[in-house]
């Protein structure tokens, strides 16, 4: 009887100070096959010496493809979006994390249960070690659910730790290669704006290594989340909320009608006056995870940043 099959969609921009790690930490489950995909933006280190010696050496097969040179954001979803890699799961990773050895297990064990035939979505926390490998925190634990009305404010699962059906890897292909601010952010959005289900573990199940090259921070610490709420507050999350809005927009087909609709409160929200803006965030009850984040969404609201 065939296996399960497991495509792991790894992307990498010199990485090569910490890929060997990661690549060594990925461990396919006995009752899965699996394979690697890597998508390369034009390294210039030995991102590229490290991925064949590992194909040469590991019995998980590997494929290295070139990427679009446009960002991580763009290299994923051309790796989600691209021909010929054809699974049952799928899952993100990126070049410098530590996986914990039941980590696909685990996820794959929660998406098991699940209607295959119904987009699925699993995510959770990470834990930040240090460039030694010193263990610095883990990530907020979110407790709220999850759901559209969240996704459109921020996101919950960071892509190291998602790993999805194929129901959800055929709406990604669907909506294709968009200009958005993160995969990640992404994937959370589109899934539950199709009515799919995200799964959130609040058990890390991988080390986020914290380094100068990292393409997004840390979400640990008092100095980090303030960083981040400063952030919100100062506009730049408007920017990253109309590259989201613009994609979903035209993708919209694929939502469900409630969500097509929340689509349309969140873009009053937006874009109203001050009292429309108000209302259209009490209406359509979207909210943060925590009590700052939402503070924050209420100040933004009120002072036009969302």
């Amino acid at each position: 009887m065939e296996l399960p099959r497991l495509a792991v969609l790894l992307c990498t921009y010199n990485g090569g100070r910490y890929l060997a790690e990661q690549l060594h930490s990925i461990a396919i489950p006995d009752s899965y096959s699996g394979a690697v995909f890597a998508s390369d933006d034009a390294s210039t280190d030995n991102t590229l010496e490290v991925l064949e010696r590992y194909a040469r050496g590991s019995s998980l097969p590997l494929e290295v493809r070139a990427g679009p040179r446009s960002g991580h954001a763009a290299n994923f979803l051309s790796l989600v979006c691209a021909p010929g890699i054809d699974a049952d799961y799928f899952a993100y990773a990126d070049q410098d994390d530590l996986w914990d050895s039941d980590k696909l297990a685990r996820a794959l064990e929660y998406l098991s249960r699940l209607d295959a035939r119904e987009p699925a979505l699993y995510c959770g926390r990470t834990r930040t070690v240090s460039e030694r490998g010193d263990i610095e925190g883990n990530s907020p634990l979110f407790t709220r659910p999850p759901s559209f009305a969240n996704a459109l404010i921020h996101n919950i699962g960071g892509g190291n730790t998602m790993v999805f059906n194929r129901a959800a890897h055929e709406l990604l292909q669907r909506a294709g290669v968009v200009d958005v601010v993160s995969h990640d952010w992404w994937t959370y959005l589109l899934v539950t704006g199709a009515g799919g289900k995200v799964i959130y573990d609040p058990s890390p199940s991988l080390s986020y290594r914290q380094h100068s090259a990292n393409s997004i921070g840390a979400n640990t610490g008092m100095l980090n989340r303030s960083q981040r709420y400063l952030c919100f507050l100062s506009g730049r999350n408007r920017g990253w909320n109309a590259r989201n809005l613009q994609a979903l927009s035209s993708v919209s087909g694929l939502l469900t009608d409630e969500n097509q609709h929340l689509l349309e409160v969140y873009t009053e929200m937006r874009e109203g006056g001050v009292l429309s803006r108000m209302k259209a965030l009490r209406s359509g009850g979207f909210y943060a995870q925590t009590s700052w984040g939402n503070f924050g969404l209420l100040a933004a609201t009120l002072l036009k940043k969302i």
